[in-house]
């Protein structure tokens, strides 16, 4: 890997991906000071998991196997229906409860940095890039390849850092929704 190329997986790996992770922790924090379980309660908590499994199937794939063309547009595609998902989950979070402004700005954040790390690894994979679009030497591979497994001290830190500031937020948001409308349903 040059150089340049070195860069963009630090920039990818250490700036986008951990900033990416506090900004959900973030948008967890607003929901809680909002007191989410009251408006929209588990329904809204079910679209942001909804959008976790929107940006968790491409940064598996790209773990865990070769990225190739077929890695590419399942990203792309993943990254358009994050955005749409975003824009319902928006307006039910609107329709619902106050969403306050520094609440959008989190959102703004948490809409631009999936698209800053699809870019980044389509720049790593730019033959490939390339070759989805019909542009460029090579043929587009779609041919889903494992590659071999990350080391372990390469893979727990991002893993920790996305239990702890995502998912168990995120589940602790579900389960206060669910507590309340089963409170409200007695």
């Amino acid at each position: 890997m040059g150089f340049h190329m070195a860069a963009v997986w630090i920039v990818l790996v250490h700036v986008v991906l951990p900033l990416w992770a506090l900004c959900g922790f973030l948008d967890y924090l607003c929901h809680r000071a909002g007191h989410i379980e009251c408006a929209s309660g588990a329904r809204e908590t079910l679209v942001h998991w909804l959008m976790l499994a929107e940006v968790g199937l491409p940064l598996g794939l790209a773990v865990f196997f070769r990225i190739d063309a077929l890695v590419l547009a399942i990203g792309l595609i993943c990254l358009v229906a994050h955005e749409i998902t975003g824009h319902l989950d928006l307006r039910l979070a609107m329709a619902t409860r106050r969403v306050t402004i520094f609440e959008h700005q989190v959102h703004s954040f948490l809409e631009v940095l999936p698209l800053a790390a699809i870019l980044l690894v389509m720049t790593l994979h730019w033959p490939q890039t390339q070759a989805l679009f019909g542009l460029g030497p090579e043929r587009a591979d779609f041919t889903l390849a494992l590659k071999p497994p990350p080391r372990w001290p390469e893979i727990a830190r991002p893993a920790a850092v996305l239990l702890v500031l995502v998912l168990l937020p995120y589940a602790e948001e579900l389960m206060r929704g669910a507590r309340r409308a089963a409170d409200a349903g007695r």
